[in-house]
C-alpha cells in the first residue's frame, strides 16, 4: 500500500518542475541551522557493528547536466535529468548516513540541508521513498533520517497534504516502536509530529486524542508529543495555543471515566512516579502527564474522587524537585472546582505523620532513601498552596489567610535549606500575584501579612553576606513589591526594616569578580556578570535582575504612596549607602537613587502642590557624589541631579497661584503634565525665580553648573540642608568626598550665604568638622566659607567661636583668621569682641560651699580675652588692632581689674605674671595687654614695663593702681604716638557704669596730665572739670584720684619752683646712716622729680646725678637699689632738655650700670638694668628693642657681648673712662661683679688692643692676670675659654712692656 501511495504521488508530481522554479526560501535555512542538531551528538549511541560500516563515497555535488546532453534533448527531458540526477544524489547521501564516522557524518547532515533549502519537497520525496524501498535499514540509520526529516518539515513554510498524511503515518508507526535506541528513538518519531503539527496541528490532535480515549493508559510517545505542545512556546501562536489548551481541557473531560479504572490509574501513578532523567529535567511526557492528570481532576465531578486522588498522589516520593513541582501543579489544577476538597487533602497530608516527621530537625548521619523521599514534603505543599492561588484566582480570596497562616508554619517549622526557602518565595510569588490579579483584593483585609513580613525578615537576614547564586533575593523582593498592593498597608517600621535588610542584602554584596570566584565550585554556576548588551529582562544577569528587583520595590513604594513623606523615607534608607566608604557600594546606591528619581520625573505620581523633604540633603548627597573617582558613579549622580531638578521644577511652578479663568476646564501643560490646582490658598507666595535652563538642557550641563541651578530653586530650609550635607561631608574619611563637600559648601555660601539662619551652629559645626580635614585645598574653601559668612553674620559666628576658643587650637585660630580676612569683617570682628569683653558678669553672692563654678558668661569672657590676645598676632587683624589700641588697652586693662575682683577659685591670683598658668584668666589678660603693646609698635613702653617688673604690680587689686599708672607713665615718657586717640576714649571710660573702668580712666588721666599731647586733644579747661567730675563719683578710689589729679602742676604751675627749692635739702638726707631713711629720702626726691613733669630738676639735676651716682657702691642693697632708681628717674625726667654737664654723668654711670647687672642682690640688677635702658634712650642710642632684649637676656655671653660692643661705640670719647671704671671694679667683693668686669675689659683688650697697652700700667696688667687667671676655674665653658685667651694675650703683653 505504501508503495502504491508513492507512485500515486509520483505520477501527480508536475512534469515541468526545475530546480530553479522549486520553492527557495530564507526561512527555511535559518531554521534548519538553529533547530537541527549534529547527528554524531544526538542521543543515540554511534557504536556501529562492524558489518554496518560503509566505505566512504566520493564527494557528490550537486550541479546541472552537461550543455551537450540538455542541447540534444527536449525541455521535458531536461528537467526530468535534472530531478533525477538531485533524487539521485540525495538518496546517496541518505545512504551515507549511515556512517560511523563523526566528521563525515557531520558534512552529510550539512549538504543535505543545503539540498532541503533549494528543494525541500524532492528532499521529503526521497527520504519518503528511502524509508518505504529499505526497511531492511538500521534503527539507527532510521534514527538519523527522522532528524533530518523533522529538521526540514520544522523548516519548512508549508507542507502538502499528502506529505502531513504520509509523514503523519510514518512518524505514528515509529513512535510505538521497540528498538535498542529505546526511548531516543521514539522520541525522534514523536518530534517529527510534533513538526507537522507547525502546519496543522488539529489533524495530528485528533490521532493524540484517539489513542487517548481508547481506555487504555497511552503509549509514552503520545504523551511526549502533547508535553513538547503544551510546553514549547515557539511552536503555536497564540490563537492556536489557545485552541490547543480548549482542545486538551475538553479531551482531560472525557478522560475522568478513566478514574473509575483501577489500571489506568495505576499505570498514570506509575507514569508520574518514574525516576527523571536527571535531578534538574524532566522528561516532557510526565511534566505533561501532571498538567492532564490535574485537568481531568478538574472536570471530575466526584469530590471524593477527587481526594482520594490527591491523597495519594501527595502519597509519592517527594525527593525530585521537578516531582514537587508537578504534584503542585496537578493540585493547582483540581483546585479550580474542587477547592474545599483539595484544601482538606492538604491540610490531612499535612497533619500526618510523615509530614510531621519532616518537620523535624535533619541529621545526615541519620539518612535513610525514605527520609529523602519525606523530606521536603513540606517544600511540595507551600508549592501546591501557591498553584492553588494561581488556579483559583478571585475564589481564593477568602483562604488567603488560611493558606498564608499553613505557608508560614512549615517555613518556619521545616528544615531550614535551600530548597524550603525556594519553595517558599516561589509559592508566595504566586500567592500575591494571584492576590494582586484580583480586582476585590482590596475590599479584603489580610491578617497574616505582618506575620510574612517577619518571615521574609527572617530569610533576608540568612543569606550569605558575600556570594549570590541563587534568585532568592530578587524572589523576595518581588514578595514585598506585593505585599505593598494589599491591605493592610505595612505600617513604618515593618517597612523601614525591609527597606533596610534589603538594601543592605543587595548594595553590600561584594564586587562582580569576587561573586564570580565564588560560584566556581558550581556545576552550572548563575551568571552573576552584568550584561549592557541583553536589553531584556530575561536575558540580563542575576546580580542585574536582583538590583531591578530592589528599584522596582521603592518604586512600588512609591506609587502604592505618592507623596513627599515616602519620597523622604526611601532617600533616608539610601543615604548611608551613598556615603558608603566602599565605591562599588556607592555605585549601585547612587544608581537605585537615580533610576527611583528617574522614575518619578517620567511619571507623575507625586502632587508638585506637595513640599518635598530634606531635598538639601539628597541635592547635597548627589552633588558630592558628582565628584567621585568612579566615573559611572559621577554619571549617575549627574543624572539624578537633572531629574531631582526637573522634579523641583515642576513643584515650584505648581507653587504658583494664579487665578483660575472662569469658564475653562484645567487642561494639561505642553509637557504633559497636569496643572495643579491651589486656589484654595489665601496669599499668594512668592514666585521662585525663572528657569535658566530648560528640563532638557539641564542634561548637557556639568554638575558644578547643575548644582548651582538648584541652589537657585531651593527654599531656606532645603539649602540649609544642603549646607549642612557639606558640613557633615567636611567629616568623611573619603578625601574625594572632603573636597567635594567643602567645594558644595563654598558655593551655596558664595550665592546665598546672606539669607541663611542658624549660622551659629553651621560655624560650631565647621569647627568641629575643621580639625578632620587633611586637604589643604579643601580646609582653604571651608575657610573661605566662613570669610563669605563673616560678611552678614559676624555677631553669631564669633558668639559661637567664644564657645570654644578659651584655649585656642590651631583649626580655631584659622577660623579666626578666616573671620578677619577681609578688612572690614576684622573690624567687626574686633567690635564683637570688644563688646563682649564689656559683658561682664557680675560676681555672685557667696553659695554653701563658698564656691563659685564659672558660667557660661564667665567662660565666653575668658574665651574673648584669648581671642584678642590671639588675633594680636595674626596678619589679618594686624592693622585693625592697631586701629583700635585705645579701646584695646582701656577694655583689657578694666579685664585685668575684672578678674582680680574676681578671685576665682580655680583660678589662684599668681605672685607673679611669668608664674601663672597659661590657662588662669589673670595670665590670659595680662599676656594679651603685654602682647598688645608689643605687636602694635609699643615696645619701648612694653620694655620700660618689663624692666621695672611692672608687670608684677597688675597681680593684686592693692598695686593694680600703681602697674596703670606706670603703663601710662612709661607711654608719657617714651612719647608715644597713641597718648591723643587714648585721650580720646577717656571720657566715655569715665562715664562707665562700672567702677573699674572709671578707674583705670581715671588713672591714665593723671598720668597724661604730664604729657603735652594730652592738651591737643583735651583742652586744660575740660581736663579741670572731668577730674572735678570725678570728686563726685560713688566710688571712694575713684574720688581719691580725682583729688590726686587736680594737684597736678599743669593746673598748679607754681608749685614747679616750691618742689625744685626743696630738693637742696632733700640732698641732705642722702647722708643719713639710717639706711632706710637714705631710701626713703630718694623716694621722695623722685617723686618730687615725677610731679615736677615737663618744670625739670633744673639746675639741681648735675647735684641729684652726682649724689645719686656716689651710691652705686654703697654696701646697702636698699641705698644702691634706691639711688639707681633715682638716677634712672632723674635721666627720664631731663630727656629732651638735659645740660651737657647731666651727659657727662650719663656717660660716667654707664660702666657702673652695666657692672652691676650681675650685682647679687636682685633689686639692685633690676634697678641698674631699668637706669642703663633710660640712659641709652637720653643718649638716643640706635635700636633700642634689641637693646631691651639684651638687657633681658643679660646673663648669656652674646648679651654681654652685644651690650659692652654697643656701650664702647656710642661712647668712644669716654673710653679710659670707662676702662678706668672697669679695672676698679676688679676689687669688688662680689665674684659675680668682678668676673662681669673682667669680661668687659677682656672684651675691651681683644677689640682696642692698642688702646688698652696705652693706658694700663703694669700694676693693672698683673691684676688682669691675676683676675683672668682665676677665671679659669670657672665651669662654664663660654667664660673658660675666654680667660685662657685672655691670659695668654696678657703674658705676651707683659714681655712686650
Amino acid at each position: 500500500m505504501d508503495r502504491q501511495l508513492s507512485e500515486k504521488q509520483r505520477s501527480h508530481a508536475p512534469a515541468h518542475r526545475t530546480p530553479s522554479a522549486l520553492s527557495s526560501s530564507p526561512r527555511i535555512s535559518s531554521r534548519i541551522s538553529e533547530s537541527t542538531k549534529d547527528l554524531s551528538h544526538r542521543k543515540a549511541p554511534q557504536t556501529f557493528a562492524q558489518g554496518d560500516r560503509p566505505a566512504h563515497a566520493s564527494t557528490i555535488l550537486l550541479c546541472r547536466p552537461n550543455s551537450s546532453h540538455v542541447a540534444l534533448g527536449p525541455q521535458a527531458h531536461k528537467v526530468f535529468l535534472e530531478k533525477a540526477y538531485n533524487a539521485g544524489i540525495c538518496f546517496k547521501m541518505l545512504r551515507d548516513l549511515n556512517s560511523s564516522d563523526p566528521i563525515r557524518l557531520k558534512y552529510i547532515v550539512k549538504k543535505i540541508k543545503s539540498m532541503a533549502c533549494k528543494a525541500p519537497n524532492l528532499v521529503l520525496e526521497t527520504i519518503y521513498d528511502y524509508f518505504v524501498d529499505n526497511p531492511e535499514i538500521s534503527n539507527r540509520h532510521k534514527f538519523r533520517l527522522l532528524h533530518i526529516l523533522e529538521t526540514i518539515i520544522a523548516a519548512s513554510d508549508a507542507l502538502e497534504e499528502t506529505w502531513e498524511r504520509a509523514f503523519t503515518k510514518l512518524a505514528l508507526d515509529n513512535m510505538t516502536k521497540s528498538t535498542d535506541l529505546k526511548e531516543a528513538y521514539q522520541d525522534a518519531a514523536g518530534n517529527v509530529l510534533v513538526a507537522i503539527c507547525r502546519h496543522s496541528w488539529r489533524a495530528v490532535a485528533q490521532h493524540l486524542e484517539a489513542e487517548v480515549l481508547t481506555g487504555i493508559f497511552p503509549h509514552r510517545s503520545f504523551l511526549y508529543v502533547m508535553g513538547v505542545l503544551t510546553s514549547k512556546q515557539d511552536l503555536l501562536d497564540q490563537e492556536e495555543k489557545a485552541c490547543w489548551e480548549e482542545w486538551l481541557t475538553k479531551m482531560a473531560s472525557k478522560s475522568t471515566q478513566f478514574l473509575k479504572v483501577d489500571v489506568w490509574s495505576r499505570e498514570l501513578m506509575g507514569m508520574l512516579t518514574r525516576p527523571d532523567r536527571t535531578v534538574q529535567e524532566q522528561a516532557p511526557e510526565k511534566a505533561f502527564l501532571f498538567i492532564f492528570y490535574g485537568l481531568v481532576l478538574q472536570a471530575e465531578d466526584d469530590s471524593a474522587r477527587v481526594r482520594t486522588h490527591l491523597c495519594a498522589l501527595l502519597a509519592t516520593s517527594h525527593q525530585w524537585p521537578k516531582q514537587r513541582e508537578g504534584i503542585a501543579l496537578t493540585v493547582g489544577l483540581a483546585a479550580v472546582r474542587h477547592l474545599d476538597q483539595v484544601w482538606a487533602a492538604l491540610e490531612q497530608f499535612g497533619r500526618s505523620s510523615i509530614v510531621k516527621c519532616s518537620l523535624h530537625s535533619f541529621s545526615p548521619k541519620a539518612q535513610t532513601s525514605e527520609d529523602l523521599h519525606w523530606k521536603w514534603a513540606s517544600s511540595t505543599l507551600l508549592l501546591a498552596y501557591g498553584q492553588m492561588a494561581v488556579k483559583a484566582k478571585a475564589h481564593i480570596l477568602p483562604w488567603v489567610d488560611n493558606i498564608l497562616s499553613r505557608m508560614i508554619f512549615f517555613f518556619r517549622y521545616s528544615s531550614w535549606d535551600e530548597t524550603l526557602k525556594q519553595s517558599f518565595l516561589t509559592a508566595i510569588l504566586m500567592l500575591v500575584g494571584a492576590v494582586s490579579r484580583s480586582g476585590d483584593a482590596r475590599n479584603y483585609q489580610f491578617a497574616q501579612i505582618p506575620e510574612l513580613s517577619d518571615c521574609l525578615v527572617v530569610l533576608m537576614e540568612q543569606e550569605p553576606k558575600d556570594t549570590l547564586c541563587t534568585p532568592t533575593r530578587q524572589q523576595a523582593i518581588h514578595v514585598i513589591c506585593g505585599l505593598c498592593k494589599l491591605r493592610p498597608p505595612l505600617n513604618l517600621e515593618k517597612k523601614s526594616r525591609l527597606l533596610t535588610i534589603c538594601l543592605r542584602s543587595v548594595l553590600a554584596l561584594p564586587l562582580l569578580d569576587v561573586l564570580e570566584k565564588h560560584t566556581c565550585l558550581y556545576l552550572e554556576p548563575p551568571d552573576v556578570q552584568v550584561h549592557p548588551a541583553a536589553p531584556l529582562r530575561g536575558l540580563g544577569s542575576l546580580f542585574s535582575q536582583t538590583s531591578e528587583a530592589l528599584d522596582q520595590m521603592m518604586q512600588t513604594f512609591i506609587t502604592q504612596n505618592p507623596t513627599a513623606e515616602e519620597l523622604h523615607f526611601l532617600l533616608s534608607h539610601l543615604y548611608v549607602w551613598l556615603a558608603s566608604e566602599k565605591a562599588h557600594e556607592r555605585q549601585r546606591a547612587v544608581n537605585s537613587c537615580m533610576r527611583l528619581l528617574r522614575f518619578l520625573s517620567n511619571n507623575l505620581y507625586l502632587d508638585p502642590n506637595e513640599d518635598f523633604k530634606r531635598v538639601g540633603q539628597l541635592m547635597g548627597m548627589l552633588g558630592i557624589l558628582c565628584q567621585d573617582p568612579d566615573r559611572a558613579t559621577q554619571h549617575s549622580s549627574l543624572e539624578g541631579l537633572c531629574h531631582l531638578y526637573q522634579l523641583l521644577l515642576r513643584q515650584r511652578e505648581a507653587s504658583r497661584v494664579k487665578e483660575p479663568e472662569p469658564k475653562k476646564l484645567v487642561q494639561a501643560g505642553q509637557d504633559g503634565a497636569p496643572l495643579w490646582s491651589s486656589g484654595d490658598q489665601k496669599a499668594e507666595p512668592p514666585a521662585p525665580p525663572e528657569a535658566s535652563f530648560s528640563r532638557d538642557q539641564i542634561f548637557q550641563l556639568g554638575s558644578h553648573q547643575v548644582t548651582k541651578e538648584i541652589m537657585k530653586h531651593l527654599t531656606l530650609a532645603e539649602l540649609t540642608d544642603l549646607i549642612w550635607t557639606a558640613v557633615e561631608g567636611l567629616g568623611s574619611t573619603s578625601p574625594f568626598r572632603v573636597q567635594a563637600a567643602a567645594s558644595m559648601l563654598l558655593t551655596a555660601v558664595q550665592e546665598h550665604g546672606a539669607k541663611l539662619e542658624t549660622v551659629a551652629n553651621l560655624g560650631q559645626a565647621i569647627h568641629l568638622q575643621l580639625c578632620s580635614v587633611r586637604i589643604p585645598q579643601a580646609k582653604d574653601d571651608a575657610l573661605q566659607a566662613i570669610t563669605l559668612l563673616a560678611r552678614n553674620h559676624t555677631p553669631e559666628l564669633v558668639a559661637t567661636f567664644l564657645d570654644f576658643s578659651i584655649t585656642l587650637d590651631s583649626h580655631t585660630f584659622q577660623l579666626w583668621k578666616a573671620l578677619g580676612a577681609e578688612q572690614r569683617g576684622s573690624r567687626l570682628v574686633l567690635a564683637t569682641l570688644l563688646a563682649w569683653l564689656q559683658e561682664r558678669p557680675l560676681p555672685g553672692g557667696p553659695s554653701h560651699s563658698g564656691l563659685q563654678p564659672p558660667d557660661k558668661a564667665h567662660l565666653r569672657l575668658l574665651a574673648a580675652t584669648n581671642t584678642l590676645h590671639s588675633l594680636q598676632l595674626a596678619q589679618e587683624f594686624q592693622k585693625t588692632v592697631r586701629e583700635a589700641f585705645p579701646q584695646l588697652l582701656l577694655a583689657l586693662l578694666t579685664q585685668v581689674h575684672y578678674v582680680l575682683e574676681l578671685q576665682l577659685p580655680w583660678e589662684p591670683p599668681p605672685r607673679r605674671a611669668r608664674a601663672a598658668p597659661v590657662s588662669s584668666p589673670l595670665s590670659m589678660s595680662l599676656e594679651a595687654l603685654q602682647s598688645l603693646l608689643f605687636t602694635t609698635g609699643h615696645y619701648q613702653d612694653f620694655a620700660r614695663m618689663e624692666l621695672q617688673d611692672a608687670w608684677d604690680l597688675f597681680t593684686t587689686l592693692d598695686t593694680f593702681p600703681q602697674g596703670v599708672g606706670l603703663l601710662a607713665r612709661a607711654m608719657v615718657q617714651s612719647t608715644c604716638r597713641q597718648i591723643k586717640a587714648v585721650a580720646g576714649q577717656l571720657l566715655p571710660s569715665l562715664q562707665s557704669q562700672e567702677e573699674r573702668a572709671r578707674k583705670v580712666a581715671i588713672i591714665i588721666l593723671n598720668e597724661f596730665l604730664y604729657s603735652p599731647a594730652l592738651l591737643e586733644v583735651l583742652p586744660e579747661r575740660d581736663a579741670l572739670m572731668m577730674l572735678a567730675q570725678g570728686i563726685r563719683d560713688p566710688s571712694p578710689a575713684v574720688r581719691v584720684l580725682s583729688l590726686q589729679g587736680l594737684g597736678n602742676i599743669l593746673f598748679h604751675p607754681e608749685k614747679g619752683s616750691l618742689l625744685r627749692g626743696q630738693l637742696p635739702l632733700f640732698l641732705k638726707g642722702f647722708f643719713r646712716n639710717s639706711g632706710p631713711v637714705v631710701v626713703q629720702v630718694m623716694g621722695t626726691v623722685a617723686d618730687a622729680l615725677h610731679r615736677l613733669g615737663a618744670h625739670g630738676a633744673g639746675a639741681h639735676s648735675l647735684p641729684l646725678a652726682l649724689n645719686a651716682r656716689s651710691f652705686f657702691e654703697d654696701e646697702r642693697d636698699a641705698v644702691r637699689a634706691a639711688a639707681m632708681a633715682l638716677f634712672g628717674d632723674l635721666v627720664a625726667a631731663m630727656a629732651g632738655r638735659e645740660p651737657s654737664s647731666l651727659r657727662a654723668q650719663v656717660h660716667q654711670g654707664l660702666v657702673p650700670l652695666l657692672l652691676h647687672l650681675r650685682d647679687p642682690c636682685p633689686a639692685v640688677a633690676s634697678r641698674a638694668r631699668f637706669a642703663f635702658y633710660r640712659c641709652a634712650a637720653l643718649l638716643r642710642w640706635p635700636q633700642p628693642h634689641t637693646l631691651f632684649c639684651a638687657l633681658a637676656r643679660e646673663r648669656r655671653l652674646s648679651a654681654r657681648h652685644f651690650l659692652w660692643s654697643r656701650l664702647m661705640t656710642q661712647s668712644q670719647e669716654a673710653f679710659s673712662i670707662h676702662l678706668s671704671q672697669a679695672l676698679s671694679y676688679l676689687h669688688s667683693c662680689s665674684h659675680r661683679m668682678r668676673t662681669w668686669a673682667a669680661l668687659f675689659l677682656g672684651y675691651t683688650i681683644c677689640y682696642h688692643s692698642r688702646a688698652v697697652a696705652q693706658l694700663v700700667s703694669n700694676a693693672d696688667l698683673k691684676l688682669l692676670l691675676c683676675t683672668f687667671e682665676n677665671l679659669q676655674r670657672e665651669r662654664e665653658p663660654g667664660i673658660l675659654g675666654f680667660a685662657v685667651s685672655q691670659c695668654h694675650f696678657l703674658r705676651d703683653l707683659a714681655r712686650g712692656q
